[in-house]
This record gives structure tokens, sequence and C-alpha cells, in this order.
């Protein structure tokens, strides 16, 4: 490899936001798109109050998250059927392949969160699964 060629550190500023297919905001952060990463997407995401995603899962791909401030709950499973919530200082994993639907407990406080999944292009690996969607109305 030339030194043309070299993958360079890179100061990603998170400026502009990107809706993903899910319906959230994302800042964009570091990404194939945004530094030229190889095996990792990283962003920043704000779920407003009440604020809910589809039903959906990331077929390849595992994500973490890391809550930086407020309460956010997951249903997941191949129906939605197991539950969890996740709160300010915690992690989450969800291993690839695994439907869920988050949304934000709280209707008054947004929940804000570190995510990185090992796809490193923003939305290619999200399959929505609008067949799941009435299964929690939440």
């Amino acid at each position: 490899m030339s030194s043309a060629q070299k993958p360079e550190c890179k100061v990603i500023h998170t400026t502009s936001e990107s809706q993903g297919k899910q319906g959230f905001d994302y800042m964009e952060a570091i990404s194939a798109e945004s530094a030229g990463s190889r095996g990792i997407c990283m962003h920043l995401l704000t779920i407003p109050p009440g604020g809910r995603s589809k039903a959906h899962l990331h077929q390849d791909h595992e994500t973490a998250i890391y809550v930086l401030s407020g309460k956010a709950a997951m249903w997941h499973g191949e129906q939605l059927e197991q539950y969890v919530e996740v709160e300010a200082g915690q992690f989450l994993y969800i291993p690839a392949g695994v439907p869920h639907l988050t949304y934000n407990v709280s209707d008054t406080e947004p929940c804000s969160a570190v995510i990185a999944r090992t796809d490193p292009n923003q939305q290619e690996s999200v399959t929505l699964l609008p067949e799941l969607e009435g299964r929690r109305p939440i």
C-alpha cells in the first residue's frame, strides 16, 4: 500500500444530522462515508420524549449502545416478545439479526446515546420489519 492509500486519523465534527430508516435522526460521526472506516460506524442519537423507532434489524452487524442521559426501552426477539430497559450510565448490546424496536420511556425528557455498529455504513444494514409494527403499539 502506498503512502497515498494509507488510512489517516481524522477528527469528525458532528454538525449534520441524517434521518435513519428506523425513524430517528442521527448526528453523523464515524462511518465509511465520513472517515473511510471499514469495520465500524459510530454516531450520536437523541430520542425525543415519547419517540419510537420502527421495528427493524441489522442482519449481519452487531450494535453497542452507551446511554448518556435519560432512559430507553426496547422490545426485541423474533416477535418482539422480550423487553429490556436501559438508562444513563448503562451499555446495551444487540446481536446481529435480532429484531428490535426502541423507544424513549419519558414523555418529557430526551434520551441520548452513543451507538456503534460493526457495519461501517450508516444505513446499509438496516432492514425494516413492518410486519412487526403492530405487535408493540408504544
